[in-house]
């Protein structure tokens, strides 16, 4: 017989009481708990001090006997062919259904940042890397096939989008970002989320919130910020992606702000997120956030106070094993110290999303495999193809040194040059698990990805390519010196790659738990670079990198420079066709290009006294290359700058539009940037913000119109008292090619009161391109 909770006619919400009545204390809690199938196996972590917490680790049988809510990574794990891991699954899910007494089947969550991080699945370029394109439509794109690759297999929940605005480039997972402006990261999160929840899979949100701010931009320290700073640059990104986005979960961040950690943060879990913002999903813990609230937040004695204190936060789910949200915590229910009401409003919200993925229907069945799965198809490689492509920034070209032409030598130099691996980040498969296999390991990263050596000899087939790598990323070796310098000496002209390594706590130069001291490019690369400029061949820098690393030594002195954030599995042709010219780059700086390795942290959104005030200090932050920067093969110009008003309300909108026309000899796409200024407000503003943007194609002498309607909620801030405002005034527009090369401004004025604004303002900013044909 159908029970009420298990017939999907009956509506959601009496479905859901029907359940938490059937269920006792211990299958409520295990309904907020997780399990992860395999931990104590792995070799070297994939998560912070996973080796410790893996000692403590229940068995499967154990973990489920009552249930479970989410299993964890029963894909990323270790290594598995994408038909063994869904037999796996199958089966992990099969007992949960069969040998439990409510049979509720778990929420299956994997990693997909970069791909679905599993063996054999597409590698997409970093997130730092998608932000270079500034296409939000590509992004949603990609996310829609990750959606559809974890959907097939059986998995309901993907962790993530990363929607931490950047501060400290130091910070090792810099990589993982979006970039430094929280509205280019806002629009890019929200496009990934409605990709990810369009296919079916619960989009999660992370790392809420301020995680990106830590001191000394340590991994996990403490975040220094005030209240304005929190609500006007760290929190946008994720109310609009809830929002406008729809995404089902939100992941507490590891650090604490201000003193309070988030997994024990009620104002922040609780009231703003859902009282104010009205989310209705699942908070689940980062992993092992929960017991970290005892052992390194220290605000809890045992392992069940700090479940206690986490649920009452407002986290619901603790990941990625069950060890707060268990017996310990149980044992407080049952003493009356912890209401069970407590446990039930978060059981609700996880029976929720189970009854909306159909875990709860009668006859649901776990997906089985019927044959081979490609989880790396030719359509999942067309969109990283034009990722990779639309992302790669050109930061100079002296002399037009780049398109490359046909030179007779060229002397390929560097650590990154022949290494696939270099093009990933530390969340991609290649790298976050597979080199803790070294078997797999030498056959290759486990999907077709060529280097760029080898890319570039399938580029230029005939001219004749001599490769030394120099020194290794981050090791103190110079013995590959000379016979690079040789090389580059006898070249016509020299490519040197350099750049990083991802990987995890100190196992690589970039990536989670991988922070730096400075932005000097890492090992001895830096005194290679030098040392092939002092040859005289002339020198084209790409740095291949997961964060920017300080370049200002070299402006002006290589013959061209071009900047690739791990550009995944199709990064080595996409590079060699832009040096070759088959493709004219056309990506934008996300974050700056500092000048100097010190004076962090600090990104282009400052006030006039944060950036370079002489007389005041003698240290300039002048980036070498600014945020919003990217040079093409094709020129464009910008003209016919017009507002449709000089004054608008405080309620009001204006459209402001400009033409843009390729002026050069060969197609090209130029991002069009549109900055606002408030020179006078109650507080100080930031000189230059960005308030929309638009990725537009042009062919030869071909124009397009671009109008951006902007509200004037756009303009609005978090005033003196703590609310934000939209308050009468100047405000300056600025329209150009990046946030330093403005190339046309105007102005319109606001009037009225000042106007208090909330969740429900106006966050985007609509722009058309009309296209106005060749001139």
């Amino acid at each position: 017989m159908t029970r009420t909770w298990n017939n999907p006619s009956r509506p959601r919400q009496e479905r859901i009481e029907a359940l938490l009545a059937e269920m006792t204390l211990e299958e409520k809690l295990a309904q907020l708990g997780s399990a992860w199938v395999g931990v104590e196996r792995i070799s070297g972590n994939v998560a912070p001090m996973q080796d410790v917490f893996a000692r403590h680790a229940t068995d499967y049988a154990q973990a489920s006997k009552n249930g479970l809510g989410h299993l964890t990574r029963p894909f990323g794990t270790r290594p598995v062919e994408p038909a063994d891991g869904l037999r796996h699954l199958h089966d992990l899910q099969r007992s949960l259904r069969d040998d439990t007494r409510l049979g509720i089947p778990a929420i299956a969550h994997e990693e997909c940042l970069t791909g679905f991080t599993t063996y054999r699945a597409t590698v997409y370029p970093a997130s730092i890397a998608w932000a270079a394109t500034f296409d939000v439509a590509l992004v949603e794109q990609m996310a829609a096939a990750i959606g559809h690759d974890l959907r097939r297999v059986g998995v309901h929940q993907g962790l993530s989008p990363v929607l931490d605005v950047v501060r400290d480039y130091r910070w090792g997972r810099v990589e993982e970002t979006l970039g430094e402006d929280p509205y280019l990261v806002a629009m890019l999160g929200t496009a990934y989320v409605r990709g990810l929840e369009g296919a079916g899979v619960i989009a999660t949100l992370k790392h809420f919130a301020g995680y990106s701010a830590s001191r000394a931009a340590r991994n996990h320290a403490p975040v220094p910020m005030g209240p304005r700073e929190f609500a006007d640059v760290i929190l946008p990104p994720f109310e609009m992606a809830i929002r406008d986005g729809g995404a089902r979960s939100v992941m507490n961040s590891y650090a604490d702000v201000d003193g309070v950690p988030a997994a024990a943060d009620a104002s922040l879990l609780t009231g703003l997120l859902r009282e104010q913002w009205g989310f209705d999903g699942t908070v689940v813990s980062d992993y092992w956030s929960v017991a970290f609230l005892r052992t390194m937040h220290r605000v809890a004695a045992t392992e069940g106070q700090a479940g206690a204190v986490a649920l009452r936060a407002g986290v619901d789910v603790e990941l990625p094993d069950t060890f707060c949200y268990g017996e310990s915590l149980a044992d407080l229910v049952r003493s009356g110290e912890v209401p069970e009401e407590t446990v039930n409003r978060a059981v609700r919200r996880v029976l929720r999303q189970k009854a909306d993925l159909g875990l709860l229907d009668a006859g649901w069945a776990p997906p089985a495999a019927d044959g081979p799965i490609d989880l790396d198809p030719p359509g999942n490689r067309e969109v990283a193809r034009l990722l990779a492509e639309r992302g790669i920034v050109l930061l100079e070209n002296t002399d037009a040194a780049l398109p490359l032409g046909r030179p007779a030598s060229i002397a390929v130099i560097g650590p990154c040059a022949d290494d696939p691996h270099a093009f990933f980040g530390c969340y991609a498969f290649p790298n976050h698990v597979l080199p803790h296999h070294p078997k797999l390991l030498r056959d290759g990263p486990g999907v077709h990805a060529p280097s760029f050596l080898q890319a570039l000899a399938a580029e230029l087939p005939d001219v004749t390519l001599r490769h030394e790598p120099g020194c290794p990323v981050r090791e103190q070796d110079r013995s590959g010196f000379a016979a690079a310098v040789a090389a580059a000496r006898d070249a016509d002209v020299c490519v040197a790659v350099v750049g990083d390594r991802a990987g995890l706590f100190g196992q690589g130069t970039s990536g989670e738990g991988c922070d730096v001291p400075d932005l000097s490019l890492p090992g001895v690369q830096g005194e290679l670079v030098e040392a092939l400029l002092a040859t005289g061949t002339p020198v084209v820098l790409v740095v291949v990198s997961g964060r920017p690393y300080a370049l200002g030594g070299y402006t002006g002195r290589v013959a061209a420079a071009v900047q690739a954030f791990f550009p995944g599995e199709e990064g080595g042709p996409a590079l060699a066709g832009v040096l070759s010219g088959r493709i004219t780059p056309s990506g934008k700086l996300p974050v700056q290009i500092p000048a100097a390795p010190g004076g962090q942290p600090g990104t282009y959104l400052h006030p006039p006294l944060g950036g370079n005030s002489r007389g005041v200090s003698n240290l300039d932050p002048t980036p070498a290359f600014p945020f919003g920067h990217g040079l093409s093969y094709t020129t464009f110009t910008y003209s016919g700058l017009s507002l449709s008003a000089e004054e608008i309300p405080t309620d009001g909108e204006v459209e402001i539009s400009c033409l843009v026309r390729n002026t050069g000899d060969r197609p090209g796409a130029e991002v069009v940037q549109l900055y606002l200024d408030d020179p006078v407000a109650q507080l100080p503003r930031p000189i230059t913000q960005l308030a929309g943007f638009a990725r537009v194609e042009l062919a030869p002498g071909e124009s397009a119109r671009l109008t951006f309607k902007v509200h004037a909620d756009r303009t609005g801030f978090t005033g003196l008292e703590h609310r934000r405002i939209v308050e009468p005034g100047d405000i300056n527009v600025m329209i150009g090619a990046s946030s330093a090369d403005i190339r046309a401004r105007g102005m319109f004025r606001l009037t009225g009161p000042v106007r208090v604004v909330g969740h429900e303002r106006v966050m985007r900013t609509p722009v058309h391109a009309e296209l106005v044909g060749a001139k």
